[in-house]
């Protein structure tokens, strides 16, 4: 290996880079936590300890001090210098790149949640897994341990969504609040004169901009499902209201929120709404809403003739 040539200086404690091989190893002051080189380390060490050459179809060899693959066996798999993998697992400072990455991820037989723990601790977003499909209505799509959840959730509402916002489950208390809530209509059916539940909805005027800019953020995640498309192309067709919204191009993401009920005979509830993402099911959306407190809708919940009607 030859003598490296010193960096031009750019400036006290300014970014520098020397280029070995091709790799750009920076040494910008702070550019990356020591922690997270630290993990990087020894997550990288881990996995290759986990492993053994027959499992990767290679020969067994001589006898091993330590565990494991050896760094010049996974270098080997990944395609990759035995130089820069040693650099990768030593947490030295490199620019590292996805596909190499993805080949180290290969090498090492990480599943996707590992495999997405080493971009990020190799400071890159992981890639998106995409979602598994969700059949339109199918309640048979949601977990049982989701059901339970909602359940358990009583006497306050609670429901299950698919990531098209269309209705898959929900408890008791949903329909004693909103009235009947059809398996597979769509949060966004406000829009729609005919069959919306907007009626219900006393501030619809001013929540509808905030739905759609969540939607768009949403229907970004996923942008080879077609089904996002669809479902935006026939509310720009039946409503102007929607397509004027959606046209603005305005993207919001937030869990939290406040929903307001007018019921014919509760009168007004008013409820925080929590939405949450569960890891191992990402296509689904459940939202709980809470009675927000001062309202007096905790009280109407539970003695009023909705807490009773069916």
């Amino acid at each position: 290996m030859g003598r490296l040539a010193p960096a031009q200086s750019q400036g006290r404690c300014c970014a520098s880079q020397v280029a070995i091989y091709g790799i750009a190893v920076t040494t910008t002051p702070g550019a990356e936590s020591e922690q997270r080189r630290d993990d990087l380390r020894a997550f990288l060490r881990s996995r290759r300890a986990r492993l053994t050459p027959q499992e990767v179809g290679l020969p067994a060899g001589g006898r091993r001090r330590t565990p494991g693959l050896r760094r010049e066996e996974v270098a080997s798999l990944a395609g990759v210098s035995l130089t820069w993998y040693t650099w990768l697992e030593q947490g030295r400072r490199i620019t590292v790149t996805t596909s190499i990455l993805d080949a180290v991820s290969g090498a090492l037989r990480l599943n996707g949640t590992e495999q997405a723990h080493l971009y990020r601790l190799a400071g890159h977003t992981p890639p998106r897994v995409p979602a598994p499909e969700v059949p339109t209505g199918s309640q048979d799509t949601v977990p049982d341990r989701v059901v339970h959840l909602i359940e358990e959730w009583l006497p306050s509402p609670a429901y299950v969504l698919d990531r098209h916002w269309r209705f898959l489950s929900g408890n008791a208390a949903v329909g004693r609040v909103f009235g009947e809530v059809r398996t597979g209509q769509s949060c966004l059916d406000g829009f729609l004169p005919a069959d919306g539940p907007h009626r219900a909805l006393p501030e619809w005027e001013a929540m509808a901009p905030t739905l759609v800019a969540e939607f768009r953020a949403d229907a970004a995640r996923y942008p080879d499902d077609p089904g996002f498309a669809e479902i935006v192309k026939r509310l720009s067709q039946r409503s102007a209201e929607f397509a004027r919204l959606w046209e603005r191009q305005e993207v919001r993401d937030t869990a939290l929120g406040v929903k307001v009920v007018e019921h014919p005979s509760a009168g007004r509830l008013v409820f925080e709404r929590t939405t949450l993402q569960i890891a191992d099911h990402p296509e689904l959306r459940v939202v709980l809403l809470m009675p927000k407190p001062g309202t007096g809708t905790r009280e109407r919940l539970g003695t009023s003739p909705l807490a009773h009607s069916a």
